[in-house]
């Protein structure tokens, strides 16, 4: 099908924040500033195999894409997720380029190129591996933070960011070493009169609430709860340095794109995947164990969503692109 110039990119996930942002993160580094959102309600039995296309596939995330794709094709169909990959075929299938981000479980072929993370095991010919996870931070992206919030930039130094996940079974951290963590930041911080910055997640756990803010007590800086408007750019844009709960690729990988030293909350107890991204992490020495305290260390900003948008232009011959 004849693809329309005007709809250059359709960004196909299942809503998910994190893969969301990793396809508009994509996206914006291969310079599409608008790319169109398809809605997507997947159905059974279609939610539950994707990305295995069944009969009738077309249909099987309701009007939004079924219209979508009774149309004109996108230049370029970015999916991330399972949901995302099915989506992603049925666009290339009516004429669209198509990428794919995080295993799709099935062979890479039915893509135009697959983005995974290095400790994924998938490989092949059309496989783009990265460390990590695409995201947006790049020094135009904190730059803008620290306009948007020049209040915590404003804050004493140094200024400790803490980002707070959850446990989970790939990670299982606990609330007493989180406290004695928090116990620990907040007579540091004391002692230096600097000041502590600190934002929860939607897995963080509602007991965390009490340590955090008694952490807090007397000590300049903030902790966002979830109420409001998330400072969590502004953490990332004015940190000197920051603590990560080991729990979230995509949080780490964030934390890491910024040029502030690192520091993991009981990184050992990762296990699995997740276990062999921290050690990458430790051993490009972009990390360090929480354990040993804040000495500070020379860091270089891990950025490799730009490496994988050049890479991603030149294998589909997007050079030219708008």
């Amino acid at each position: 099908m004849e693809r329309n110039a005007s709809t250059t990119a359709w960004l196909l996930t299942d809503g998910n924040a994190g893969n969301v942002r990793q396809a508009e993160a994509l996206a914006g580094a291969l310079g599409l500033d608008s790319p169109r959102l398809p809605e997507l309600a997947p159905r059974a039995p279609w939610r539950w195999l994707a990305p295995r296309r069944l009969p009738g596939a077309r249909h099987a995330f309701g009007p939004g894409l079924a219209v979508a794709l009774a149309g004109p094709a996108p230049a370029l169909a970015i999916g991330c997720g399972r949901q995302g990959a099915l989506a992603g075929r049925l666009a290339r299938e009516r004429g669209a380029r198509a990428v794919q981000i995080l295993d799709p479980r099935i062979d890479s072929r039915h893509w135009d190129l697959v983005v995974v993370p290095e400790h994924d095991r998938l490989r092949g010919t059309n496989v783009i591996t990265l460390l990590g996870s695409l995201n947006p931070v790049d020094d135009a992206w904190l730059e803008r933070a620290r306009q948007q919030f020049r209040a915590l930039c404003a804050l004493p130094r140094p200024r400790t960011a803490l980002l707070l996940g959850g446990p989970t079974r790939h990670a299982p951290w606990s609330l007493d070493s989180l406290a004695q963590a928090l116990a620990a930041l907040r007579a540091q911080v004391r002692a230096e009169g600097g000041s502590l910055l600190a934002t929860v997640s939607r897995r963080t756990p509602a007991a965390a609430s009490a340590p955090l803010h008694a952490a807090m007590q007397g000590v300049p800086g903030m902790a966002w709860d979830g109420g409001g408007a998330n400072p969590y750019p502004g953490l990332l844009a004015c940190a000197d340095r920051i603590v990560c709960t080991p729990d979230s690729v995509n949080m780490l990988s964030e934390a890491c794109a910024t040029d502030a030293p690192v520091y993991v909350l009981e990184p050992q107890l990762a296990r699995g995947r997740l276990a062999a991204f921290l050690r990458a992490l430790q051993d490009l020495g972009r990390v360090r164990a929480l354990a040993g305290g804040l000495e500070p260390f020379p860091v270089q900003p891990l950025r490799e969503t730009a490496r994988v948008a050049a890479e991603v232009r030149r294998r589909l011959g997007l050079e030219d692109a708008p």
